[in-house]
């Protein structure tokens, strides 16, 4: 297929998935930091984020925005949500008008809990907006082990496109129209993994690790329906499947987080020692925020909150979610 891909952001997602396109059509990854660009212009791999793993040797990397985003036909956006809006300020100079911008962030934005694929069109308006989300640990999917996601869309040929670019014979790609609930889904993930992984820190064993993430699907499921999602997208890839992958992988950054905290350590210091983002810290404000707007109940990212923002000791937010109210499981 023509044309030329930008992926904004060289985290270890953003990475992978500009390696993984650029053996297909043209990419440039933008990276933030111009020694890492560096690094990866000259074929040395991202050793910051994914040391030791190969890079498509076709990638092209830059640290001017400019750059990465003039004459791109596809913006594919993997920085951090707390980021997202001033790089896509930063690089609307630069954008031919009408190009898709799809996000790779899964969060929501401080203050106005907009979803980014919101953000990316008051920022960017008149053109396609989509996601790319779903469970994708980086690492197993840049060595190529099999992996399923999905790319919504407000235009079914943005998504169709992004779809036949990145499908293989170990990535199965799935479109889908509903933003709604595809980012709810990638976003509340990450808030029920911090609290399965207070699970696993206060070893309160895999029933009640299952039941958790159980749990955490129906509010998954709530809160998305609220805002209009698909109950069938939050059962799908981009919701009940990240929801697996990040709350059950030793690699989730989510899950990692909450096992330190349930284990007694402080979640400012486990934060600060983190070279990459736990969206889900950020998040779980904004999930309860929306919520409460709806009128929907949330508790586990209510205990989630309680724990980063207030300094709840996990194990009493264990034993209130565990004290509530019996009740019907459906209906």
């Amino acid at each position: 297929m023509a044309g030329r891909v930008a992926l904004l952001g060289a985290g270890s997602w953003g990475t992978t998935v500009a390696s993984l396109l650029a053996p297909v059509v043209p990419t440039v990854l933008w990276a933030r930091d111009p020694d890492l660009a560096a690094d990866l212009s000259s074929g040395r791999g991202n050793s910051r984020y994914l040391s030791g793993f190969e890079l498509a040797s076709s990638l092209e990397a830059t640290a001017d925005l400019g750059v990465a985003v003039g004459g791109a036909d596809m913006i594919l956006v993997a920085v951090p949500t707390h980021g997202f809006r001033s790089v896509l300020v930063d690089a609307s100079a630069h954008l031919t008008a009408g190009v898709p911008v799809l996000s790779l962030a899964k969060g929501f934005e401080q203050e106005s809990w907009l979803r980014m694929t919101q953000v990316a069109a008051e920022v960017l308006p008149d053109r396609p907006v989509g996601v790319l989300t779903g469970p994708n640990l980086a690492k197993e999917i840049l060595v190529g082990k099999s992996a399923a996601m999905v790319v919504a869309s407000t235009d079914a040929t943005t998504a169709e496109r992004l779809q036949g670019l990145l499908a293989s014979d170990s990535l199965r790609v799935y479109t889908n129209d509903d933003l709604v609930g595809c980012e709810i889904g990638g976003a509340v993930k990450n808030v029920i993994a911090l609290a399965a992984g207070m699970a696993e820190g206060l070893d309160a064993g895999d029933n009640a690790r299952a039941a958790l993430i159980n749990r955490g699907l129906a509010e998954m499921t709530r809160l998305g329906q609220a805002f209009g999602g698909d109950p069938r997208t939050l059962a799908g890839l981009a919701g009940m499947g990240d929801l697996l992958a990040t709350c059950i992988s030793p690699q989730s950054r989510n899950r990692w987080v909450g096992e330190q905290v349930g284990r007694g350590l402080d979640p400012a210091e486990v934060l600060a020692g983190m070279n990459q983002v736990a969206e889900g810290v950020p998040a779980a404000g904004a999930v309860c925020s929306l919520a409460a707007s709806a009128g929907v109940e949330v508790p586990i990212a209510t205990g989630v909150r309680e724990v980063f923002e207030r300094g709840t000791e996990p194990l009493e937010v264990w034993a209130d979610l565990m004290a509530r109210r019996a009740r019907p499981e459906v209906g």
